[in-house]
């Protein structure tokens, strides 16, 4: 009775792989994030196509891609991101969210207004973000 551990180990084991869950949901990998972004940016010019750009999830869609965007930023920038102005967009300025290693074979995790990203960044994280 007292030298079996094997409920304490069970319990030891169940926390740590609790722990780790909440450590990749709370830090989420480049990977992880670049993925996310990459889904819902496709979500969202789906849920223009089907119900307007104005429509509330045409709307949720872009401002969760814009959240997971900042949310990269923050977490990796310079050393794995970074913003450079897209000078081949046609019609409003955008910033490309360049990667310096590719993931699989994407380059950069989507672009980002820059109208939209002076709103949600300060000025000096656009300064340290765009630290090329």
């Amino acid at each position: 009775m007292f030298g079996n551990n094997k409920p304490i180990e069970s319990q030891a084991s169940r926390s740590k792989a609790l722990i780790d869950e909440t450590a990749e949901l709370l830090y989420p990998s480049v990977e992880k994030l670049v993925n996310e972004i990459v889904a819902v940016n496709h979500a969202w010019k789906v849920a223009c196509e089907l119900f307007g750009h104005d429509s509330p999830l045409s709307t949720s869609s872009q401002d969760l891609k814009t959240c997971l965007q900042v949310r990269l930023l923050r977490s990796y920038a310079p050393e794995q991101v970074y913003l450079i102005e897209d000078k081949k967009a046609e019609g409003k300025r955008l910033y490309s969210l360049c990667l310096r290693e590719p993931i699989g074979t994407r380059l950069y995790a989507e672009h980002l207004p820059i109208r939209r990203a002076k709103e949600v960044l300060t000025d000096k994280e656009l300064v340290q973000f765009k630290n090329v």
